[in-house]
């Protein structure tokens, strides 16, 4: 499930994908994380999560790395380059960089134009995207009533969105990876790839999923499905390359994005952080000082 704009040739060069590789400082160390539950304190309100698939992958480290968001904390951003005046493609870290955020994660796929989502992208007054497809989940945040959930993963399948829509400001859409009945809505498939996912846990608390590992879309929601998250809903955000994840807490800084291998005068391997038009980001609440 590549972005529209990825060439085939990229697609067959994803069949290679080389381990994750960068500087040590870019990943977390891992003995910084509990064996026992396998997630790591950054700060109040936001836990990195560093999990061993149960099915290994043929390439890479086989990790799943999951940054879990507290929403009472943190706010959700969508930042989008078509929202910018001379607004250009970044990284999840240049994004992070420039508007001063917490981390970063793919917002998902995007057209040919490099600017625009394949699917409905809005958030307040600028709109990336207007046109509703057909996939089946959208992620709702900035609420307009106190009454509803801070962030939340519509299903279309067992929630009305007309009725939805209309209680929140920022929205979202793209493929729906575990349905609001728990299940895994992907068939079997032999491709595999890197994926950057967003999902919620059955607390409302944010997931940014980042796994290098090519694994088929399928395989990967049964081992997130297996693995100590408590996911309740997900949605695909991007897949090989593109997929990456960014976090900055100022004590502590990770870069994750996906790779392959390229055999170019001695079979050279890149570590690549592609630029990318739209984001979701995370910035710390910052609390309201009362009226005098």
């Amino acid at each position: 499930m590549m972005k529209l704009a990825v060439p085939i040739l990229v697609l067959t060069l994803l069949m290679y994908l080389s381990p994750i590789a960068g500087a040590a400082d870019q990943q977390p160390a891992e003995n910084a994380v509990s064996k026992d539950s396998g997630w790591q304190k950054l700060a109040q309100g936001l836990d990195l999560g560093l999990f061993s698939a149960p099915l290994p992958s043929d390439i890479g480290d086989s990790k799943i790395r999951v940054l879990r968001i507290d929403p009472q904390r943190y706010q959700l951003r969508l930042l989008s380059a078509s929202a910018f005046e001379n607004g250009r493609p970044q990284s999840a870290k240049q994004w992070s960089q420039q508007i001063g955020l917490v981390a970063a994660i793919n917002a998902s796929m995007y057209q040919e134009d490099y600017k625009s989502s394949v699917s409905l992208m809005r958030s307040g007054a600028h709109i990336n995207n207007p046109r509703l497809s057909k996939d089946m989940t959208i992620l709702a945040f900035d609420r307009k009533a106190a009454d509803v959930p801070l962030v939340k993963i519509i299903d279309r399948q067992c929630e009305d969105f007309k009725v939805w829509q209309k209680n929140y400001s920022t929205m979202i859409q793209s493929i729906r990876m575990i349905s609001c009945t728990g299940e895994n809505v992907w068939t079997k498939q032999p491709q595999k790839w890197s994926t950057a996912a967003i999902g919620v846990d059955d607390r409302d608390r944010v997931l940014f999923i980042h796994v290098g590992s090519p694994y088929s879309t399928h395989d990967l929601i049964d081992i997130l499905k297996k693995l100590p998250l408590n996911i309740a809903r997900a949605m695909y955000a991007e897949g090989g390359p593109q997929a990456q994840l960014y976090i900055n807490t100022g004590d502590h800084e990770h870069e994750f994005v996906g790779n392959y291998e390229i055999e170019i005068q001695g079979n050279m391997k890149k570590l690549i952080s592609r630029p990318v038009p739209n984001v979701v980001g995370i910035s710390l609440k910052t609390k309201k000082k009362p009226k005098k």
